[in-house]
């Protein structure tokens, strides 16, 4: 069974990729393009065990699949955007373990691309080559992928696998010596195909969520577990006509208290659906007036990313629901 036999909706990506490896044509850099949650990381795990793979047995394959997953193989190094705190590093997944509070959005930093360079100074220690993965690679600024640049030009035996949303978000340097592996959002047989085998089945039952999601399975989960951790009562309230200012106030002011500059940033982008699905089903009007909490829903997320008050910014968003 071939490893990307649990890749779905990609036929392109995984024809590519596969032909390389049979054709002992692989690239020393490659860039995997497209949104998040369609299968790119999937891909370069799948991609990985084809490239690492001198497993025989189901069971040898079994446990090198593992050890990919994992992240434990010798010859892989997985690099993902980190936080800075009292001069170290820390992924997401640390940060949150460790209870740290997150004023800036992760990156590929520089100390990183140097590990990279002494990784890919020795040689492998199983397989034929090495390989290395860079997860959100457009987080890159221009020290470190100038510095990632100098890698690629001699990347020995290796390959470098840089997983992005396209070729606009990164330096034309860099682009230049990948080859570039394009990603689709998924049709809707797919979506279904997906969230049914993940056991994410109720998600197809939120319009909200799959319209956010737009043929990303993995965003369509990502976007259903940021409504899980939404108060319960908070999520009827939005849901329904604001009656009055003063509930518009206590609306403002749960928001403000209960969720963190992140949560509110996405209830912004779920609020927008719902008003206008509300709007375009008919239980508004299509007037300037109807259309004036959406407005203001897109001036909150701006004030939002600029610090303004959030209890002061929910306030008047809310209180423009009431008079719509």
């Amino acid at each position: 069974m071939s490893p990307f036999s649990s890749l779905i909706g990609q036929s392109q990506a995984v024809q590519l990729l596969t032909q390389a490896v049979a054709k002992q044509q692989i690239a020393p850099a490659y860039l995997f393009a497209g949104s998040a949650g369609i299968g790119r990381g999937l891909a370069a795990e799948c991609f990985i065990e084809l490239v690492l793979g001198q497993a025989k047995s189901a069971e040898q394959k079994a446990i090198l699949r593992s050890r990919i997953q994992q992240r434990n193989h010798p010859d892989l190094l997985w690099v993902e955007p980190t936080y800075t705190h009292q001069g170290k590093l820390f992924s997401s997944a640390e940060v949150e373990a460790a209870g740290l509070k997150r004023k800036t959005a992760p990156s590929i930093r520089l100390e990183q691309i140097r590990g990279i360079a002494r990784f890919l100074g020795r040689s492998p220690l199983e397989a034929e080559r090495s390989v290395v993965v860079i997860e959100q690679a457009e987080t890159m600024a221009e020290a470190p992928a100038n510095a990632l640049l100098k890698t690629l030009e001699e990347p020995g035996q290796a390959t470098l696998i840089l997983i992005a949303p396209g070729t606009e978000s990164l330096l034309p340097t860099l682009i230049s010596r990948c080859q570039k592996i394009p990603f689709f959002r998924l049709a809707s047989e797919d979506m279904l195909q997906i969230l049914q085998t993940t056991n994410q089945a109720e998600i197809l039952q939120q319009p909200e969520i799959l319209q956010l999601a737009q043929g990303s399975p993995g965003a369509a989960i990502a976007h259903w577990q940021k409504l899980q951790e939404l108060p319960a009562d908070l999520l009827i309230a939005l849901h329904q006509p604001i009656p009055s200012h003063r509930d518009a106030l206590s609306l403002a002011r749960q928001i403000a208290q209960t969720l963190e500059t992140e949560a509110q940033l996405w209830l912004i982008d779920y609020l927008q659906q719902i008003w206008w699905q509300q709007i375009t089903n008919g239980m508004q009007g299509t007037t300037q007036s109807a259309l004036s909490p959406l407005q203001h829903l897109e001036k909150a997320r701006t004030y939002l990313r600029r610090n303004v008050q959030p209890r002061l910014v929910w306030e008047v968003t809310l209180m423009a629901r009431v008079s719509s």
